[in-house]
């Protein structure tokens, strides 16, 4: 019997949360070990370089994913236009970086980082030969095998980085580990998708045809992955290495846990929006029980993680982090509105409004550059408070965007996603006040952590808040299915 839609989005939160929850906490323990193990001047180098391998897996990707998604019925010849093209475009990419690596590591003022580039820029290429398997397998909302091919990806690469960096292979270990992480993966969705390319009758009109589309996407990828590393490509040029690497550790400290939200979401969201694109309401609907959803679990997380980020910082990666916690606890604040920021944007896709989605996320790249340009000499803290403040700002950009697009209006926005935002915030405030005279740090953590947990159940239960009971019942009944 077939799955409805409703089936279909339950199993792909479920496995979304398990892959995430897995992924994330394989990436806590080997982010410690790691951290713990290597210098703050190695994450420097590679947080340095990594927007230019992220922007060329954009390029070879080239939104297709995305236009693959929004097509209705694609065709096979749809997969293998895209396939052929991606393999083209990343044995491109990589030879042009490969040939730019000098002049990558002229701009840091860091030599060492012209061989680092050439290693840690094929996985471009080993990226490029997934891409269209992985689009098969997100078209068909299969997250169960998206989300063990995740997992095995990151369980193996975070061992085989782990080993390295205990070889004495310093910044090379966190190379060593992006590689095997792409690798794996496109192993695993290559064995889980059905599809396979054929080398007979290539052809590249169905690229040309979703190229129409999908160039707004990779325009609109580029600006986003530039919006996310413009700190640590402005902090590598006018400040040293360590100091990027003391961003870059609170930054991905952040990414890690608002991720756990952001990816569960993003395993459904977009397919869910596009099959409804046709029936207004139910879409709106949609959008309003994921909105709340994700503000429900987005708000507390991301806030107790900023109230605990200092005792996490030292128990866990020691006090040659301490910089990282105070840039931690400002990132966070940002960091509870990505998975909305995402939930938004992607109602404005589903919509096939890419060169609105373009538009937006241009303006936000061209305003925290000139922004970042203009306020490098004051320091770092003030980078980061900055960066926090224009991507908390530009969620109502977005929500200005939806709205238009499909009514949802500022009152119901407030409604979604203001009662869980104040709860959470009123529940670290009290927690910190009423704990802040523990003086041993274990204890402090594990305190603020139960105290926060069990406040915001409690006031989520007075509330009556429905979402909180959908999630108990969607948690018990995915449990039971997936154990039958």
């Amino acid at each position: 019997m077939a799955e409805t839609l409703k089936e279909k989005t339950a199993k792909g939160l479920f496995w979304g949360g398990m892959s995430n929850i897995t992924q994330q906490a394989v990436g806590l323990v080997f982010g410690i070990v790691m951290a713990r193990l290597l210098d703050n001047a190695d994450f420097g180098m590679m947080a340095m370089i990594s927007v230019f391998s992220l922007i060329a897996t954009t390029i070879q990707n080239s939104g297709f994913t995305t236009a693959l998604a929004n097509i209705d019925h694609p065709r096979d010849t749809d997969y293998n236009s895209v396939f052929w093209f991606n393999i083209i475009a990343g044995l491109t990419g990589y030879a042009i970086l490969a040939v730019a690596a000098p002049l990558i590591a002229d701009y840091y003022h860091t030599p060492r980082l012209t061989a680092l580039c050439r290693y840690a820029f094929l996985s471009i290429v080993l990226a490029s030969l997934g891409t269209a398997q992985n689009a098969w397998l997100f078209k068909h909302m299969m997250a169960r095998q998206q989300a063990k091919a995740a997992m095995t990806a990151v369980v193996t690469s975070s061992m085989t980085g782990a080993a390295c960096a205990l070889a004495g292979m310093a910044y090379w270990s966190l190379a060593t580990q992006g590689l095997v992480y792409v690798a794996v993966n496109t192993l695993m969705v290559w064995h889980y998708s059905k599809w396979r390319p054929e080398v007979r009758n290539i052809s590249f009109k169905p690229v040309r045809h979703m190229f129409r589309f999908s160039c707004k996407i990779l325009v609109s990828n580029i600006t986003t992955i530039i919006n996310n590393n413009i700190l640590n490509f402005l902090l590598g040029h006018y400040f040293t290495a360590r100091d990027t690497g003391n961003y870059n550790q609170a930054y991905q400290w952040d990414f890690k846990c608002f991720s756990l939200i952001q990816g569960m979401i993003n395993q459904v969201a977009q397919p869910v929006l596009v099959d409804l694109r046709s029936e207004s309401e139910r879409q709106l609907n949609a959008l309003r029980k994921m909105m709340r959803f994700t503000s429900f679990l987005s708000f507390p997380l991301l806030f107790g993680f900023g109230l605990v980020a200092h005792e996490f910082i030292v128990i866990a990666i020691g006090t040659k982090w301490l910089t990282s916690a105070g840039y931690l606890q400002t990132l966070c604040l940002a960091g509870a509105t990505m998975p909305l920021f995402t939930l938004l944007s992607n109602m404005v896709v589903s919509k096939g409004r890419s060169g609105m989605y373009l538009i937006a996320t241009a303006c936000l790249g061209l305003t925290e550059i000139v922004t970042m340009l203009a306020i490098w000499s004051n320091g770092i803290h003030t980078m980061v408070w900055a960066y926090t403040i224009i991507n908390i700002t530009w969620l109502f950009v977005w929500h200005a965007m939806v709205w238009h697009l499909t009514g949802y209006h500022i009152g119901l926005f407030f409604a979604d996603t203001l009662p869980f935002a104040l709860a959470a915030a009123a529940v670290m405030t009290v927690t910190h006040f009423a704990t802040e005279s523990i003086a041993s740090l274990w204890l402090l953590l594990l305190a603020r952590i139960a105290m926060a947990a069990v406040l915001y159940y409690a006031v989520m239960r007075l509330a009556h808040v429905e979402i909180l009971n959908e999630c108990q019942t969607f948690i018990i009944n995915a449990l039971r299915k997936n154990k039958n």
